[in-house]
């Protein structure tokens, strides 16, 4: 994980929108704020953040506070517990510093960030939480937070994503969310909504709490239910090591499983003028015109040899293997451009390549992913890619030609998107023989990766009409016309308005407000019943970012910035 080298300086004035250049690349052995151990069954995991590693100059990393850096590192340790240790069954997730945690959110950093700044470091946090999250769920390795500190803000936020917190009784060691009292912003990252959805505290009391700034210890943060429990000092490695045993003993997670390794990518960026530049991976390629806005985002799907069926295969292409590939690469390219290319308001969506291929990977996944631990890791993997798309603040638009393989579980690309337009025939004045394009609908669109709100993609396009989703349940291809009838796509232009339709659209979203699309995509998207992940994203997420940027949070007289001065906040105090 590093800042570019042409990287420009960080923002330092709040309003300031020019956000360093990031690559989301590290390996362990790059590591500066954390470490792990694999014990036998369990993990151990360290939080231990260098001071001096600040991602970007103007500000040190003091009480294991951290940054969008630290948050790089801690997610790339999950994707290689994930893959690299089917044998780790718990994972036990604590501090390298004695008698402190985490104090969360480095505020100094945030003070003088700008808003997209902070708000792709909140998402970004969200997401790994929620990933942590997942490995509990579906991974067989469940997250254990030994809090042998104080843990505040982010630090008990990172602490509320595990299954279990256990806090040290040293009648010191406390958990707070302190942000609305001492910053005059909210815990943005799951606080308030997990402290209420997901351990059950009582609305009056989740209200003290995130109005307490110094939290609470001991038996009254357990008899709260902010903690599952406290131990005393002398027996506290004795009882997390017990702990950490109950939790691995209920595991699914393979005894004798063999890890694969995550090797770096392999992806080449290239500036052909100002305003066009490209990104290239073997799987997965980006097209960026800055002129027009937009990126052109092609995946390209395996040939059906490429994705061998037997799991002695499978497992010994390891990190080669298409479905995984390919997914790494998607991952790394959504967070490339969703925190470097910040005017780029319009993604276009492609496939290319064979359905018949893309089918193949809808097979590996129906067949093992319930039996192997590699398959479901990549299974998983993906359904969390997919969810990043979901809620990135970008148009998605998908664009269905002769050549495409949207099939299955590459289908749900399409699916993500805002619209999707689709071919009806071939391009009459194209050299190489085409056959017209499909769209292929296999179980994979009916629940196997599905959405924040716990519904599937087909559900969330079809809500509330059961008869349509009933009558797609079969599963069939489509060509344009018969896609536009189902409901599948948006339009299905021929080959005389194709090219006109996509460019009007084009412009007439460029010309829109992007704040106005932000809001606008994000409450289509997300129709049905509200979840916790949801909340976090939605809720929780749109008034954190209205709260940045008023000026009782990030003004000159704002808390955010009068933090540590001892000056107290001068708040306008009109409701609003």
């Amino acid at each position: 994980m590093t800042v570019l080298e042409d990287a420009p300086a960080a923002p330092q004035a709040a309003g300031a929108d020019a956000p360093p250049q990031v690559d989301f690349d590290t390996d362990p052995t790059r590591y500066r704020h954390w470490r792990y151990e694999v014990e036998g069954e369990t993990a151990w995991v360290y939080l231990d953040v260098a001071e001096d590693g600040g991602l970007v100059p103007g500000y040190e990393l003091k009480l294991n506070s951290y940054d969008l850096g630290v948050d790089i590192e801690l997610y790339d340790l999950t994707q290689r517990l994930r893959f690299s240790h089917p044998e780790v069954r718990s994972v036990v997730l604590t501090s390298g510093k004695e008698s402190n945690f985490c104090a969360g959110a480095n505020i100094r950093m945030l003070a003088q960030s700008s808003h997209s700044w902070k708000v792709n470091f909140c998402k970004f946090t969200n997401e790994t939480r929620n990933g942590i999250e997942d490995m509990t769920a579906n991974s067989g390795q469940t997250w254990l937070a030994a809090l042998n500190g104080t843990a505040a803000g982010g630090g008990y936020e990172m602490a509320l994503a595990c299954e279990t917190i256990l806090l040290v009784n040293d009648r010191s060691s406390a958990v707070a969310l302190p942000e609305v009292p001492l910053l005059g912003v909210l815990p943005g990252t799951g606080g308030l909504t997990r402290v209420t959805d997901k351990r059950h505290v009582r609305k009056d009391r989740a209200d003290i709490f995130a109005t307490k700034s110094e939290g609470f210890q001991g038996p009254k943060a357990v008899d709260w239910k902010l903690v599952d429990e406290t131990v005393s000092r002398k027996q506290w490695d004795a009882t997390v090591r017990e702990r950490a045993a109950e939790a691995a003993a209920g595991s699914h997670r393979p005894v004798d499983g063999h890890g694969i390794s995550l090797p770096p990518l392999a992806r080449e960026v290239t500036a052909e003028s100002d305003s066009l530049a490209s990104i290239r991976y073997p799987n997965v390629r980006c097209d960026i015109d800055r002129g027009a806005r937009t990126a052109t985002i092609t995946v390209l799907g395996p040939e059906p040899h490429a994705v061998p069926e037997s799991l002695e295969r499978i497992h010994a292409l390891g990190a080669d293997f298409w479905p995984l590939a390919m997914t790494r690469e998607l991952d790394d390219l959504i967070l490339r451009l969703r925190t470097n290319e910040l005017e780029i308001g319009t993604w276009l969506i492609k496939t290319q390549g064979s359905i018949e291929g893309a089918l193949a990977f809808e097979r590996v996944i129906a067949e093992h992913s319930s039996s192997d631990w590699l398959v479901n890791e990549i299974r998983h993997y993906f359904k969390r890619t997919l969810k990043r798309l979901d809620v990135t603040s970008r148009t998605l638009i998908a664009l269905i030609e002769p050549g495409s393989c949207f099939a299955g579980a590459l289908l749900e690309l399409a699916l993500a998107c805002d619209r999707q337009y689709m071919l009806e025939g071939t391009f009459e004045d194209h050299d190489e023989e085409q056959d017209p394009a499909q769209i292929v609908l296999t179980a994979s669109n009916f629940g196997t990766f599905p959405m924040g709100n716990g519904l599937t993609r087909l559900q969330s396009r079809f809500y509330g009409d059961d008869e349509t989703l009933a009558a797609l349940e079969a599963g069939s291809r489509f060509t344009g016309a018969q896609a536009e009838e189902a409901g599948l796509v948006t339009d299905a232009p021929d080959d005389i308005d194709y090219e006109d339709e996509i460019r009007i659209l084009l412009e007439e979203r460029a010309s829109l407000s992007p704040d106005a699309l932000t809001g606008m995509e994000a409450n289509h998207r997300f129709v049905g019943p509200e979840t916790m992940e949801t909340r976090i994203f939605g809720r929780l997420t749109a008034w954190q970012n209205w709260i940045f940027i008023r000026p009782n949070a990030s003004g000159p007289e704002g808390a955010l910035r009068r933090y540590g001065t001892g000056r107290k906040a001068d708040f306008d105090q009109k409701r609003v």
